[in-house]
Parts: C-alpha cells; structure tokens; sequence
C-alpha cells in the first residue's frame, strides 16, 4: 500500500468540495466506495463530519479546488465578458469535434468505473491478508475481520437493480488471495440471485472467505492437487479441510460458515470428501462454495498452461458435473455467469474478435465486449454492449491460443481470472454500436 505519511493533516472542520483525502480508517468502517477519494458534495462532506474524526490527511496535488463555487469579477456588461460570450457562440463544435468530445467522455468514464473496481478489489484483498496474518495469532481477531470484510462487501453489493460481474486487469497478486476473493465475490453473487437473507448472506460471505484455511497447516507442496500425487500426497492434501474445521473452531466461527468449510470438497452424488455425503446433507452455503470453487480451480488452476477458459470451465461442469452439483444451483450459476463469462475469448457474428469483459446476468447472451478494431487504438477501445445491438451476437468461444496474433495482442487475455462487481451502468461509458 502507498506511503500517506507525508501527506498534510486537515481538520474535519475545514474540508472541501474539490479536497482528495484518505481515511486512515480502511475500506470497511466507512459507507465510501473507496478510503481514498475527491469529495465531489456536500453529502460527502456531512458523512464526513459524522465519522467522528478531528483531522483527515489530503493530497493537495491532487485536489481540484476549482470545483468550488467562485463568485466571478466580471459583469456581463463588462467589455471582456462580451468578448467572451461571442467567441463561445462564434466557435459552436463540429458534429466531429462533438463525436470525438463525446468518445473522449465515454473512455474517461469507462477508465474511472474500471479502476475503482479494482482499487475496491484491492483494498479487499489488503482486508483478506490480514485477516490471513491474525488466524494463528489472534483467531477471534482473525473472526472479527473477516466478518467487517464480508459486511463491507455486501454494504457494496446489496444495492437496488443489477450488479455486472467484471473482469479485472490485474489479480491480487499471490494465488490464495485472489482464489479467495473470486469464489468469495462469486458465492455472495449468487447467493444475492438466490434472494439469500443479509444473515445467510454473512454466513456464505465468512465460510467463503476462509474455505481453504486449514492449508496454512499443509506443506507448501500439497496444497494444490495435482494429477502425479501419490495416495500420501493426496491424503495429505485433504486434510486441509479437517485443519480448516479446527481452526474455524478456535476462530469461534458460527455453524454455518463451519459448515461450507467442512462440506466445500463434498459432492452431490456422494463422491467428494473428507465424508463422501451427499447432496441432502450439505448446507446451502457449502453447495454454493463446491460449486464455485471447481470453477475458479479450473479457470485459474496452479500451472496456467491448464486453465480452462470461463466458457470451457462452464461447458466441463455442465457436460461431466451435473451429478456432481446441486442441478437447481449448476443452472442458476450458468445463468448468472453467463453461456460467456467475464473473460472469454469470442468471434462475433460480423467475424471480429473480442474479449468479454462483463455480464449482466439478466440478459446473459449479451455481455459487454472489447473488440479487437485495428483502427482504434487498444488504449482507446471502447466497451461495446452486445444487449444494445440487436443484430450482433457471438457465433462461437475459443482459446486464446487460437486467435490471430494481431488480436491475441490487442485483447490481452488474463493468464489468471479475476472477477469483481458493479452496478449496471447505463451511462456513456458503453458503446452501442
């Protein structure tokens, strides 16, 4: 995390609109998307003033105080002020000056939306490290932080309409981080699709978060299943989940999310394990979790040379796991991803090809892509909305390695997979066309 000791300290007292401060508090005591950010209302300032802090620090360099009101010193009457009022009549835009005013807006608006979801993403990520550093130092610690984590995610996904599930540019850096996010981000979306209660909802949020625990107890070497183990190795590799459970009970940690971590390897026909129950005897949470879990390992598995894309990983679930998941919760996870997830690679109908980059589970065959256009530069490419244009689709999901060199480089697709959230935007950062 960036160094904010040497930015100055402001009294609460005399914030400004325009002032781009950092709370020292961290992303989950506070109703901000993010802990550092420019106050753009009064509204901002009030919450403010209503956190209990005396002094905050701030970054003049990068505060814009002209957003603050002015009083102007020039009449209307004045000689300059007409001068000025008939130079911005004299100089009305082009219909090409206004197209490229308007692109220019719309790539702002879509650079600003992608970056706060991945500042919230990591921020999130910084949360989950130490929850991580406390589980053996301090469990009911550890408890305490993954609970204000999960509240401080649903606090930001629990809102009116619908959320987009986006893929990020960068992941949270080590494996077991991001893995816990993904499958973390991904249960609560579709325990929210369920209708879950804000309760069950904490449940399925903290038994996701720490589903994989008990491999802090594991040698490096066994945590990740692999094809060549040996009978050893893959018991070995097992009892993470009997860890898990121990540590979970030291941490205080309530049943239900108990529960997803002692069931997250069971399977619905009775094949998983550590106790080979089946689906009647598995929490609701643990369903959710299996189910994700085997989703993220397949998209972001130990050697990337074997991940799956989001599609292939879906298609494999459907076609080989359907006894092996909940059918109802397969079904309604398929709807919700998408047929083409947030990061698969696609032709479209007019033949380009594009990169998904988010999906609106409510209208699941019409994602938001970026297309590969050698005319537009890659750092200019706008998102374009596939539910905007009625007379394109997608005719088919291939591998990136199958994608001609000129597109493969344009749309960069992620070695590894990394899911956030964000309201539906309708606004001007989507191209329909």
């Amino acid at each position: 995390m960036q160094d904010r000791s040497n930015d100055p300290l402001i009294d609460v007292s005399q914030l400004t609109v325009g002032m781009f401060i950092h709370l020292d508090l961290g992303w989950m005591s506070h109703p901000f998307p993010l802990s550092s950010f420019k106050i753009v209302s009064s509204d901002q300032l009030l919450i403010l003033r209503r956190l209990g802090l005396t002094q905050v620090r701030w970054s003049p360099a990068k505060s814009d105080l002209s957003l603050q009101p002015v009083a102007t010193t020039l009449g209307a009457e004045t000689p300059v002020a007409a001068e000025v009022e008939m130079a911005a009549q004299a100089a009305e835009p082009s219909p090409e000056e206004l197209a490229r005013e308007a692109h220019r807006r719309a790539l702002a608006a879509q650079r600003e939306a992608l970056r706060l979801c991945e500042a919230q993403y990591g921020e999130a990520a910084d949360g989950f490290r130490g929850v991580m550093e406390n589980v053996q130092a301090d469990p009911h610690q550890a408890r305490a932080q993954a609970e204000s984590l999960t509240a401080a995610l649903l606090d930001k996904m629990l809102v009116e309409g619908d959320l987009n599930m986006r893929l990020l540019n960068e992941a949270a850096g080590d494996r077991s981080t991001a893995h816990a996010l993904n499958v973390c981000i991904i249960a609560l979306l579709l325990g929210r699709a369920f209708g879950l209660g804000r309760d069950e909802m904490m449940d399925l949020g903290v038994g996701s978060l720490l589903h994989d625990v008990g491999k802090l107890e594991v040698a490096a070497r066994l945590r990740h299943r692999d094809e060549s183990f040996t009978a050893a190795e893959t018991a070995a590799y097992q009892q993470h989940v009997a860890k898990g459970v121990a540590i979970a009970q030291t941490m205080g940690l309530a049943p239900a999310p108990l529960l997803i971590i002692a069931q997250h390897h069971e399977h619905a026909d009775g094949s998983g394990f550590p106790q080979r129950i089946n689906m009647d005897r598995m929490s609701t949470g643990a369903r959710i979790v299996a189910l994700v879990n085997r989703f993220d390992g397949l998209c972001n598995p130990l050697i990337s040379s074997k991940s799956m894309t989001p599609h292939e990983a879906l298609s494999l679930m459907f076609a080989q796991g359907r006894n092996r998941f909940d059918a109802t919760m397969l079904n309604a996870f398929i709807r919700m991803m998408g047929v083409y997830p947030p990061g698969s690679t696609v032709q479209l109908t007019d033949d380009r090809y594009a990169l998904v980059v988010s999906v609106n589970s409510a209208r699941p065959l019409k994602p938001r892509v970026m297309v590969h256009d050698p005319k537009v530069p890659k750092e200019d490419a706008l998102i374009l909305n596939l539910e905007e244009t009625p007379d394109l689709g997608i005719r088919r999901s291939l591998k990136p390695q199958f994608l001609p060199r000129p597109a493969l480089d344009y749309l960069s697709p992620r070695a590894r997979i990394a899911y956030f959230f964000d309201a539906v935007s309708t606004g001007p950062g989507e191209l329909a066309a």
